[in-house]
């Protein structure tokens, strides 16, 4: 696999999700989780999605419970605390290992073509962020920390 749209993965729902439906797109891929000390990024990323959604933006959500047994819920807990609490209205995907044996693939693509700090490929927690190219290349990888406010200028600059 050598692109981004190369991959599928399942919505909350279940249904399965090509990323192929995003061609032509930039995409910001978050895997989130519900109760970390960045879940306050929901509102950033909903507002980006909201800003620029129709120049071509798609935010793309990862429940993930392995830092911290963060995301312990379900699905439809998972799809009831992004509405209810911060009204998501991006795509969320079902809950996905972002590192180890059971890694998604699309992670593991993703971390390979966009390494961490000193070269590594692991996540290093929540809300790690991989932005995509419309060519489905992955161009960067910004830390937890990096808030979405502070991405706008990369994501503009794609757009």
């Amino acid at each position: 696999m050598t692109s981004f749209y190369d991959f599928s993965a399942p919505l909350l729902s279940g249904a399965a999700q090509p990323m192929a439906a995003y061609a032509g797109k930039v995409v910001l891929v978050v895997n989130v989780a519900s109760h970390c000390g960045f879940t306050v990024q929901y509102t950033g990323l909903e507002a980006l999605w909201r800003a620029h959604r129709d120049e071509g933006l798609v935010i793309l959500g990862f429940p993930c419970n392995q830092f911290g047994e963060q995301e312990p819920g379900d699905a439809a807990e998972i799809a009831n605390f992004c509405s209810v609490t911060y009204d998501v209205t991006f795509p969320i995907f079902a809950k996905v290992e972002v590192n180890g044996e059971g890694a998604d693939p699309l992670y593991q693509f993703m971390k390979h073509e966009q390494k961490g700090v000193l070269g590594t490929e692991a996540i290093k927690w929540n809300f790690t962020k991989f932005l995509i190219g419309r060519d489905g290349k992955v161009v960067e990888r910004f830390a937890p920390d990096m808030t979405p406010e502070a991405l706008e200028k990369d994501i503009v600059a794609l757009l």
